[in-house]
């Protein structure tokens, strides 16, 4: 039963963020650098405090009843963060090297269309296309946008087949967080994907086939954490400090940019509505779980027979 939650909750995740990403391209959502992408801007900030609600409010605390030593937790939680941090820097050194060596310098002469090029990356959001090197040589980074998604999707998969193994509940708001978070990021990779091709329904596919890999690292983190049970919590603060990872180095800093007060309200309103969202899912599911458990002791204790 729990393989079959963890397959259907990374399947969703995995292949439903790109399709809503992509009826929000279709609807015109994309973020232009000339109107700061309010759109998009708004989906970081409501991703952001799902994740970080997911992260502090449920996931940490689930590893914390364990019973282990808090110090070996937040250790835990410590390396996660530099783990990731290292990753990021990798993945940034490695499109550098793509960059500096791929055909954007084909034509250097033609400096005011790297430089116009130059310019959007520099204040598109990243969550949507900013974050995508590979926009500077749209040739050769199609494939390579879909094997960092691909790598990328795996890690989710084990992150929530941790957390569905934990607890049912903490799985679907793990995978509420993830869908938040992976829908703003599909947008990017569909972009990019579309300048690489005209074909917008191939791009689609693409990048769906590369969100099926969500469900593969769903199916191994299932194995892992049937064969090593105690080592579930260390797994939740390590799904805990990605989340947190993702929002405070990767959303977050995209939305501390100078706007009108409109627009910095309604993106502190979509954060907090994150928060709400993730806490009143969470809510639900524990107020049906209690019912049920009620329900199930009222039954126990009917069918027990009254000694007098």
């Amino acid at each position: 039963m729990k393989l079959l939650q963890i397959l259907l909750a990374t399947l969703v995740t995995g292949i439903g963020s790109v399709w809503i990403a992509g009826m929000l391209l279709r609807l015109g959502v994309r973020g232009r650098p000339q109107d700061a992408g309010h759109g998009p801007q708004h989906l970081l900030s409501l991703a952001a405090g799902a994740l970080l609600a997911t992260a502090f409010m449920h996931l940490l605390p689930e590893a914390f009843e364990s019973g282990l030593e808090p110090s070996v937790l937040f250790a835990v939680l410590l390396g996660g963060l530099v783990l990731f941090f290292l990753l990021d820097k990798a993945e940034l050194w490695h499109h550098g090297h793509e960059h500096h060596h791929g055909p954007a310098h084909a034509h250097p002469s033609d400096g005011s269309a790297h430089g116009h090029e130059h310019g959007a990356h520099a204040h598109a959001p990243r969550g949507v296309d900013a974050h995508r090197p590979h926009l500077h040589a749209p040739r050769t980074g199609g494939w390579a946008v879909l094997a960092g998604d691909s790598v990328h999707c795996f890690g989710d998969g084990v992150l929530l087949a941790s957390a569905f193994m934990a607890d049912t509940r903490l799985g679907l708001l793990a995978a509420l967080s993830v869908l938040a978070h992976e829908v703003p990021h599909h947008v990017g990779d569909l972009v990019v994907l579309r300048q690489t091709s005209s074909d917008a329904r191939a791009a689609l596919v693409k990048v769906s086939l590369a969100g099926t890999v969500t469900a593969l690292g769903g199916f191994v983190g299932w194995w892992l954490v049937a064969q090593l049970h105690g080592w579930l919590p260390y797994l939740l603060v390590l799904a805990s400090s990605s989340f947190a990872y993702v929002a405070l180095a990767d959303l977050i800093p995209q939305l501390q940019r100078r706007l009108a007060a409109r627009q910095t309200v309604l993106q502190v309103l979509w954060l907090l509505a994150g928060i709400v969202l993730v806490t009143g899912v969470s809510r639900l599911a524990h107020g049906d779980e209690h019912r049920h458990g009620e329900d199930s002791g009222a039954r126990a204790t009917s069918s027990t027979p009254h000694r007098h």
